[in-house]
């Protein structure tokens, strides 16, 4: 009786399943945190991204409403372009830098943050860095911006 006791223990695989039932239900689990956590830093790049275009393009706007609506020229400060671009920033509640080409012809905006994961802190992966860029042309001309030449 106890030979067929100590047969039975070693050959038994009950609770076999419930062990890879167990290592598949953590793969799984890994693998819907990288595809949301993935999904959502994707958009949280974009957001970045629109941010920093737009804080480029309101820099972009900076021009002096005085000889533009004369018509004598269309000229945008390059210091004004940069402060109304960190202004942007500031209003989106967004951290990043402004930074203007040395011609004084380009306005560069790159915006950086982090995205806290949801399903990948439990790896311990608690964010997620993320960068977006804008780049705006500042007009200078007449009547028209200038090609560069």
């Amino acid at each position: 009786m106890i030979f067929c006791g100590l047969f039975r223990r070693r050959t038994d695989d009950r609770g076999g399943v419930t062990v890879f039932v167990a290592v598949c239900v953590i793969a799984l689990i890994g693998i819907i945190g990288v595809a949301v956590d993935g999904g959502s830093k994707m958009r949280a790049a974009e957001r970045a991204d629109y941010i920093a275009g737009e804080a480029a393009r309101a820099g972009g706007q900076a021009i002096d409403p005085s000889d533009a609506i004369s018509g004598k020229a269309i000229d945008v400060d390059p210091q004004a372009a940069a402060a109304a671009a960190r202004a942007y920033l500031r209003s989106a509640g967004a951290t990043g830098t402004v930074g203007v080409s040395g011609n004084g012809k380009s306005l560069v905006v790159t915006v950086t943050g982090t995205y806290d994961t949801k399903f990948l802190s439990v790896v311990g992966i608690g964010s997620l860095p993320v960068t977006g860029h804008g780049k705006a042309t500042l007009l200078h001309g007449v009547t028209a911006p200038d090609e560069g030449h």
